[in-house]
């Protein structure tokens, strides 16, 4: 990105995040139903700041009101979409907590998830393309671990599917750390700490992207220490799984590692778990007021 180009997309994340931290004032003779009306036509115009403002309103002046608990799973999904994905993640704990036996906590089991994967990111990498999946992927880990819980607890919620392919896309990020730290090792020639990154991925990471050149780099790894049979055992299960691998020549013998990857580890792909065009699920609506 030209440097212009990036001076323009941070000044509007600026403004951005300016804008929805401006507190809007809520009228206080508006009834709870009257405020939940309200919400709703802002979320509907994606007018998020003002929909966590009104959302906000209605939970702190009808705390036991029959939309109270609707609210607060809508004030979830409004604080993801503006951008909050630590509030969105702190109103789904509070949502789950406080209300684990609601027949639609499985949204809040799913958004947690969602949020939790950004939870970390600042300002700057949430605008601009920096290359996400350099971070230590502690946040990958629990939203991974979140969505899991979802899948346990409710194996047949209609989120299980799309939080399935989530997981895909969070393994397939954490696997690329793994090769990036591999990669860090093998240029300094600490060839026994870039194999162990290499079997870690083959051996808990399976069916990721990052598989095939975790296996050339432990083939090159033992072939640099001098130990052949490990060598030739790792080269015979490239050649098993990936026999048409850029890291074999057209007799099958190993040429050397080359990173070649086709994954986009991009902030766009991180944020959208790699399914792009793929929109967030609006909270499902309570029973009593459908």
């Amino acid at each position: 990105m030209r440097p212009a180009k990036q001076l323009c997309v941070l000044a509007l994340s600026l403004l951005l995040t300016a804008c929805s931290s401006q507190d809007v004032k809520v009228p206080e003779n508006l009834t709870e139903a009257q405020l939940y009306q309200q919400s709703n036509e802002q979320l509907e115009a994606e007018n998020f700041s003002a929909a966590v403002d009104t959302l906000r309103a209605l939970e702190s002046r009808y705390p036991f009101g029959p939309f109270a608990e609707q609210a607060q799973l809508d004030l979830v999904y409004a604080y993801f979409r503006n951008t909050e994905p630590e509030a969105a993640r702190a109103s789904a704990e509070r949502f789950i907590r406080l209300h684990p036996n609601n027949s639609n906590v499985d949204y809040a089991f799913y958004m947690r998830g969602l949020a939790s994967n950004t939870a970390d990111l600042g300002l700057i990498e949430r605008y601009l393309p920096v290359d996400i999946s350099e971070r230590d992927p502690g946040q990958a880990r629990q939203s991974f671990a979140e969505f899991t819980e979802l899948l346990r607890r409710f194996p047949s919620s209609r989120y299980a599917a799309d939080a399935r392919q989530r997981m895909i896309a969070l393994r397939n990020r954490m696997a690329l750390y793994e090769m990036h730290v591999a990669e860090y090792y093998m240029k300094r020639k600490a060839y026994v700490a870039a194999i162990n990154r290499g079997r870690y991925i083959v051996e808990h990471l399976q069916g990721t992207t990052a598989v095939e050149e975790a296996l050339g780099i432990m083939v090159e790894g033992y072939q640099h220490l001098g130990l052949n049979t490990p060598a030739n055992e790792s080269l015979a299960v490239l050649k098993t799984n990936f026999p048409t691998s850029k890291m074999l020549d057209k007799d099958g013998q190993f040429n050397g590692y080359r990173v070649y990857n086709d994954v986009d580890p991009g902030l766009l792909s991180t944020l959208t778990f790699g399914l792009l065009g793929e929109d967030t699920p609006k909270p499902p609506s309570m029973s009593a007021h459908q």
